[in-house]
């Protein structure tokens, strides 16, 4: 057997003689859960109403966790407590100062119109009482 040229079994192909590479995709198997680590970043940092924020960072946290490690399921039910502490945050950090804002407003009016029937009530003229004194 002559060994100074390799087999034609040890040779790679030609790249116009290779088969093309098969992408496997599983059908029925759910997308991986969100962690929605970006937005309770968010709230902790800026709109950190109650701790809210921070607690569905710790949420997140867990959530992102599970889902590398391979849990989908306890990474979905994490995923969905970083969800709603993550809402409740970000409606108490926005309603709040709404609140706020129309409680003051409403404030201001009501002090408004007091105001004027003070001033009324002040500037009250008896025109009868000076007939008496004569």
């Amino acid at each position: 057997m002559d060994t100074s040229y390799p087999r034609e079994d040890y040779l790679p192909a030609p790249s116009h003689k290779r088969q093309p590479s098969a992408t496997v995709l599983a059908v029925g198997t759910s997308p991986l859960p969100r962690d929605h680590l970006v937005w309770s970043i968010f709230n902790t940092i800026y709109m950190n109403f109650c701790c809210l924020g921070f607690v569905a960072l710790a949420f997140s946290v867990k959530a992102r966790d599970r889902r590398v490690a391979g849990d989908v399921e306890a990474a979905r039910r994490l995923s969905s407590k970083a969800r709603c502490y993550n809402a409740l945050a970000t409606a108490g950090s926005v309603v709040l100062p709404l609140l706020l804002a129309a409680l003051v407003v409403t404030g201001v009016i009501h002090l408004s119109k007091l105001a004027q029937e003070s001033v009324g009530f002040f500037t009250y003229q008896f025109s009868g009482g000076d007939d008496e004194d004569k």
